[in-house]
């Protein structure tokens, strides 16, 4: 965090926002044998069940209050990543509760295959048709935006198009335009902004769609993970929301707003 704190600063941003992930349902690997990287190793069995560990909240807040005194002139949010809250809505409000973030994302990273088996969306094309898999997601994405009232910003909803197959060909958002719709629909209808990752460049006609289907608000996330990457591609993504009418909040860490109608 200290890290990515001194590089916000170097790159002249105001706010930055540290959504740290928390998951807590069972995902299942399609291929269980092949080799995987020592911190997923760790957290996986025999049969291939990933077990995520928990958040640790108050190390987390902690550390962020130790880079608002490092960083005064820095704006520092709280946040957190909630995978699938809509599935475990005990858990989610207890860790939200706790937590008090300051903005919470709502995403989802896996698609349930049958009442017992999730699997990883982007492992899943190991195991189902590429077409299936992105609209199962955007199905459970409509269903992750009326079921859980606990988060403000939809992440990535093009997750699975980072894994799309070579294979299968260049992954059009045109070919699942209405899929997209409904999950965007259901989004704008709970008054929700939706998120524009920025190194992983969200096509253009997917915000198009948001303000058609209602949307008013958009966050940006550049998906760091390291430093280096910090606010990748944001400038490229802030002309392209522009352009389809969207615009600064009232403060740097405020959400981009509808600004006129197309």
């Amino acid at each position: 965090m200290e890290r990515t704190c001194a590089r916000a600063v170097e790159l002249g941003l105001p706010s930055i926002a540290f959504t740290e992930h928390a998951d807590f349902g069972l995902t299942t690997l399609t291929d269980p044998h092949r080799a995987l990287p020592d911190w997923l190793a760790e957290r996986t069995d025999a049969d291939g069940v990933v077990t995520p560990p928990a958040l640790d909240v108050e190390g987390y807040l902690a550390e962020v209050a130790r880079c608002r005194d490092l960083f005064p002139d820095l704006r520092i949010l709280t946040g957190v990543e909630l995978s699938e809250p809509h599935w475990h809505h005990e858990r989610v409000t207890d860790l939200v509760t706790l937590g008090r973030f300051d903005r919470a994302l709502g995403s989802v990273h896996t698609i349930r295959h049958t009442a017992d088996l999730d699997y990883d969306a982007g492992d899943a094309y190991n195991a189902l048709a590429a077409e299936a898999v992105v609209r199962r997601y955007l199905t459970e994405v409509a269903a992750l935006a009326t079921g859980s009232d606990v988060f403000h910003v939809l992440a990535h909803i093009d997750y699975p198009v980072r894994y799309w197959p070579a294979t299968a060909g260049p992954c059009d958002p045109r070919a699942f335009e209405e899929e997209y719709r409904y999950a965007l629909r259901a989004l704008a209808g709970t008054g929700r902004a939706l998120e524009v990752n920025t190194r992983n460049p969200l096509d253009p006609v997917i915000v198009r769609w948001w303000r058609e289907e209602g949307g008013t608000a958009l966050s940006f996330g550049s998906d760091a993970h390291r430093p280096d990457l910090l606010a990748t591609g944001l400038l490229e993504a802030a002309a392209m929301v522009e352009a389809h009418g969207f615009g600064p909040g009232a403060h740097p860490y405020d959400f981009w707003v509808l600004k006129k109608r197309h």
